[in-house]
């Protein structure tokens, strides 16, 4: 039957199933024919069951235990694929400041990769709907939900450990982010187990993303040429961008001067200066060529992918920022001195190369700061709804119900102990007073709460406004800790990023009748891969604070870029500033406001409006960052323009693309810091 009919509810006895709900969470692998059978996707397609109330759903879409869901291959395969789709997180993310979601393309992959094996005659049975729906949980879970701190508060508390006398910082011991990375994602999956049943069997919110990957895993075992299709594009796309960082990375060619220094370089360069031809931009009495002002060609696909996905709307506001900053903004920043408190006389931006950091910083980071808040701050509806909505979580589900749902229990053992381990780690090894850790848990409860439900109308975890809220509440409380400020808003960030990601992930497997305590552990099971992942690759990454810093570093990391500013104005005071610097802020705040008011005057034109966020980050990025992603954005834009085939490989080649050199680039960053020195 079609993917948009709706059929007959599946064969089960629907009310033993209810009772079923009570044995073992794992489960065996089909083997026998009529084990298979019961593993079929439901003929129910996945629009049809999300209009179901929670009593119908129990009674024509819930699978039972008959269907096997909770495997070890299942979750076997999802700790592999999202051991290593972490990287490409880490990776984007390092590059970027944009988490991409990998529930998709972790779907897509192990479809493909069980399907080969299975030709292979390595596996013996299909790898049925629902055990890839708990596979997409625990790669999504490992691949996602564990490395949000890892490129916002992390780097930021790095950078703000150099100083003159230690000019490549000092990196937290792995121990401690490996422990606190494992306590943030804990925190997080378990505070979203009081949310469930309320917003996603209740109140049926969207939750955009988990009803992609549903859509998605049903058409994959609806259409198999499809789905083989997408697969080999995905492996192919990965399998080029793989050679990328081989070439322009990797540092192969060894040199040596009459000194006896040995340099090292790779075969390509990482970027061209094919706009030098270009009129000059003067600044600082001085013309300069654009490449000067980072107006270059990437040579890497992986941004190039992030914007096919990311859109047109936000890439070329980002290039517009980037205009902006290099045109008007850094003339002006080079020639505008000022005398410090310890009497020297400095320019707003020292050269071309760091006016991204030096000026464009300090209107980027406040455009996504007000943007981001005030975005949140009129979302009132979904606050007031959240807060009205949240006693009725926790209202009898009924026996039967109870033995299916995620028990209250596991939120009141799981949170114990995850407020134990980060109210602890806090107080042992950030300075934060254990009465302020317990409040940055309440708040970070609190916070999650509203932003699950932001995430489930707009599919927008607006992750980074928690962020920022908790950091003026802290730089308050705590105004000369950079420490505090930014692991009291990394809770947050992390945690409400995590139980967004569980309830997306829930969402998938209510469309598809999948059990969700099952599916809840499935998710467990993905936060230690993740964790490996995410830190040793950030160790890889980011040997050391140079990589964040300079002309031009390796991980412009943007997101940390902006949590460090807001640190540094509550530790050094706005006074302490240039002049321009806190001019430059009034004028983000007020721009970034401005945009998002004119959003939500203006929705029919939204799509036509300049988007703030691609804007301010187009300020806070070397400009060969926005370009790649506009070209990426362009050609996906015209490619679905062209043929309609070509629009529905549009994510499948990008997620190839972005895993191939990420993936690759993160074994190159290695060999190049500790092997080829």
């Amino acid at each position: 039957m079609s993917e948009g009919e709706i059929g007959t509810p599946a064969e089960e006895p629907r009310p033993a199933a209810l009772a079923e709900g009570e044995g073992p969470l794992f489960q065996r692998a089909p083997r026998t024919a009529e084990e298979i059978e019961h593993g079929k996707p439901l003929e129910i397609a996945p629009e049809a069951v999300g209009e179901m109330d929670e009593d119908t759903w129990y009674a024509k879409a819930y699978r039972g235990d008959r269907a096997a869901q909770l495997t070890p291959r299942a979750v076997g395969m999802g700790a592999a694929l999202g051991f290593l789709l972490a990287f490409t997180n880490l990776y984007v993310g390092l590059k970027t400041g944009w988490h991409l979601g990998v529930a998709i393309t972790a779907c897509i992959l192990s479809f493909s990769i069980w399907g080969a094996l299975q030709r292979a005659g390595i596996a013996k049975s299909p790898m049925t709907i629902l055990e890839n729906n708990c596979m997409q949980s625990t790669a999504s879970s490992a691949g996602y939900s564990t490395g949000g701190t890892m490129v916002s508060a992390i780097p930021a508390l790095l950078m703000l450990s150099v100083s003159p006398s230690n000019p490549k910082g000092t990196h937290m011991p792995w121990p401690v982010l490996a422990a606190w990375t494992v306590a943030l994602a804990l925190l997080g999956t378990v505070i979203a187990i009081p949310m469930k049943r309320n917003m996603i069997n209740q109140e049926r919110l969207r939750f955009p993303s988990g009803t992609a990957a549903a859509v998605t895993l049903q058409s994959l075992y609806s259409q198999g040429t499809s789905a083989l299709e997408k697969g080999r594009a995905l492996m192919a796309s990965a399998a080029v961008a793989g050679m990328i960082p081989l070439l322009k990375d990797l540092n192969i060619i060894k040199s040596v001067d009459a000194a006896g220094v040995v340099t090292r370089a790779a075969l390509l360069p990482g970027a061209s200066a094919i706009f030098d031809w270009l009129p000059k931009i003067t600044a600082g009495g001085k013309a300069y060529a654009l490449s000067a002002f980072n107006i270059k060609l990437d040579h890497g696909v992986a941004l190039v992918a992030a914007g096919a996905l990311v859109g047109l709307r936000a890439t070329i506001s980002m290039v517009v920022g980037g205009l902006v900053l290099a045109i008007v903004v850094t003339p002006i920043a080079m020639e505008a001195q000022w005398t410090n408190q310890l009497g020297q006389v400095v320019t707003a931006a020292a050269k071309p190369q760091t006016a991204w950091k030096d000026i464009g910083l300090w209107i980027g980071a406040p455009m996504l700061v007000a943007s981001g808040l005030l975005s949140f701050v009129m979302q009132w509806r979904t606050i007031v709804r959240a807060f009205q909505s949240f006693g009725k979580v926790a209202g009898d589900a009924g026996t039967s119900k109870a033995g299916v749902e995620v028990p209250m229990r596991w939120f009141a053992i799981g949170g114990s102990v995850a407020t134990v381990g980060v109210v602890g780690i806090a107080w042992k090894f950030f300075g934060v007073p254990l009465h302020l850790g317990l409040l940055a848990v309440g708040l970070t409860f609190v916070l999650s709460l509203v932003a699950c439900r932001a995430t489930g109308e707009t599919d927008i975890t607006p992750t980074g406004a928690m962020g920022k809220i908790m950091q003026l509440i802290y730089g308050v409380l705590i105004p000369q800790s950079a420490t505090a400020n930014l692991m009291t808003a990394g809770i947050t960030a992390g945690s409400a990023s995590a139980s967004a990601d569980l309830l997306n992930d829930l969402k998938s497997g209510y469309l598809l009748g999948a059990n969700p305590r099952r599916q809840f552990v499935a998710q467990m099971m993905g936060i230690l891969p993740g964790t490996i992942a995410t830190v040793v690759g950030f160790y890889m990454l980011i040997p050391t604070a140079e990589a964040l810093t300079g002309d031009n570093p390796a991980f412009p990391a943007p997101a940390a870029q902006q949590w460090k500013a807001v640190a540094e104005v509550f530790i050094l005071g706005i006074d302490n500033l240039h002049p321009m610097a806190r001019t430059c802020i009034a004028v983000g705040l007020v721009v970034g406001a401005a945009l998002v008011a004119l959003e939500k005057l203006l929705p029919k034109y939204k799509k036509y409006l300049p988007s703030p966020t691609g804007i301010g980050l187009g300020f806070i990025l070397p400009f060969y960052y926005p370009l790649a992603m506009f070209l990426g954005a362009l050609l996906a834009y015209a490619g679905g323009k062209m043929n309609k085939k070509a629009e529905e490989m549009v994510v499948p080649i990008a997620s190839g693309l972005i895993a191939g050199e990420s993936i690759i680039g993160v074994i190159v960053a290695t060999l190049n810091n500790f092997v080829l020195v």
